[in-house]
């Protein structure tokens, strides 16, 4: 990758003398906090919260909190001039690049849980998950002390999470969902899009048209425990290796809706999460019926 790299800080203290500096000189702040790897999906998250704001800073932190025994923290890509570039070419105008320590300070002993939601659909197969990534964010909130935050839709439980969370605890930060950018064959871009063969690559692209099926088959009235059944089907039949979950949910509480066609007017969310292969792949899709 060529190009500047993005000017970037690395503790708290310079952090916050630069955003004293902003906030003298009239400037408001946006955030888009990753853990590197960065594709296009993450930089039009960039994109859309600089329209909102006049200083944007990114984050690039790997998280060791929201990683299980065994799961790949170690191995997940991690290339600090690449991102750096691809933040400058977007316009990103600082890039902090905290260490685990700055994070999380030696005899720490506070966490924060977002309660029934972080147990829900990923939280099922990934209990520590979303404990461990409300507990970041939270951090990273009060070191940057951002106007607008934006994160994707992609991760779709992520996003309801962190909105419970902020309305929940009062942060003053306005949180904006991003469009899930795709390839042409509509799979969701994701850094660990990186760990699938060619082949795998090939068949990935049939979980969101499973699911886009199925949103057309809900929208016209198809009972769900129908339209579901055959949407894992269809992914299983693809190359998946292991079914997770596809659930039809409340897009706010992410609770499970009834077995019965939507009614007229109502707005839902379809989610899916699959293994193929070593790799985990979600995606959603909204549903108005």
């Amino acid at each position: 990758m060529t190009g500047k790299l993005t000017d970037a800080v690395r503790s708290r203290a310079e952090l916050q003398q630069q955003i004293r500096a902003w906030r003298q000189a009239g400037e408001t702040i946006g955030f888009v906090p990753t853990m590197g790897a960065l594709h296009g999906g993450h930089l039009s998250l960039v994109q859309k919260v600089r329209t909102k704001v006049t200083k944007t800073i990114a984050s690039v932190f790997v998280n060791p909190t929201q990683f299980a025994p065994g799961e790949d923290f170690d191995t997940y890509p991690r290339d600090e001039s690449a991102d750096r570039a691809k933040l400058d070419s977007v316009g990103c105008d600082l890039v902090y690049l905290p260490t685990v320590e700055e994070m999380y300070p030696e005899g720490t002993r506070t966490n924060v849980r977002v309660e029934q939601m972080s147990d829900l659909l990923d939280g099922i197969y990934r209990s520590h998950f979303f404990y461990g990534v409300a507990t970041v964010v939270a951090r990273l909130f009060l070191h940057v002390q951002p106007d607008v935050a934006v994160f994707g839709e992609k991760d779709y439980q992520q996003l309801q999470i962190i909105r419970r969370m902020v309305k929940d605890l009062g942060f003053p930060i306005e949180i904006l969902g991003g469009e899930t950018t795709r390839d042409a064959d509509g799979l969701a871009q994701s850094s660990r899009n990186l760990y699938l063969s060619a082949e795998q690559r090939r068949a990935a692209g049939a979980m969101q048209a499973a699911l886009h099926r199925a949103s057309v088959r809900l929208s016209l009235g198809a009972a769900p425990s129908d339209v579901l059944e055959e949407a894992r089907r269809l992914i299983m039949a693809s190359g998946f290796t292991e079914m997770n979950y596809v659930s039809l949910v409340d897009p706010d509480s992410l609770e499970d809706l009834p077995d019965a066609p939507l009614p007229s007017g109502t707005v839902a969310r379809l989610l899916g999460a699959a293994w193929l292969g070593k790799t985990r792949l979600i995606d959603n899709i909204s549903v108005t019926r």
